[in-house]
């Protein structure tokens, strides 16, 4: 199957095989103990793999570690900040695509922006 993308207007072709894409959520709460909060959500098509964490430096590892396990999309929940989310896409390099559901405020934080939260 071929599946056909356009990215600011640049089509793209990727041929997909047998293998799913393989893709991570990661989201920061403190007191959050990376080696437990994991789970792997698997489907026809993906495979989500979710991971918690308790700073953006835990972060940055798990970012890497996705990455080194075939992640090639990393999805951010709204405790990143916006140095947060920076520090991951440094962290994983510029091809790889990374995301994040945003508040500017959350409301499980205080509603103070991770960057002020984790720092």
């Amino acid at each position: 199957m071929i599946l056909i993308s356009s990215i600011k207007g640049i089509k793209k072709e990727k041929y997909m095989s047998e293998q799913k894409f393989e893709c991570a959520f990661i989201y920061v709460a403190g007191g959050v103990d990376p080696q437990k909060a994991r789970a792997r959500i698997e489907s026809d098509e993906i495979n989500m793999n979710v991971v918690g964490c308790s700073t953006y430096e835990q972060a940055e590892q798990i970012a890497r570690e996705m990455v080194a396990k075939g992640c090639t999309a990393l999805e951010l929940c709204a405790g990143f900040g916006n140095d947060g989310i920076a520090r991951i896409q440094k962290a994983v390099g510029p091809e790889i695509a990374v995301g994040a559901v945003k508040f500017d405020f959350h409301p499980a934080m205080g509603f103070k922006s991770g960057d002020i939260y984790f720092s």
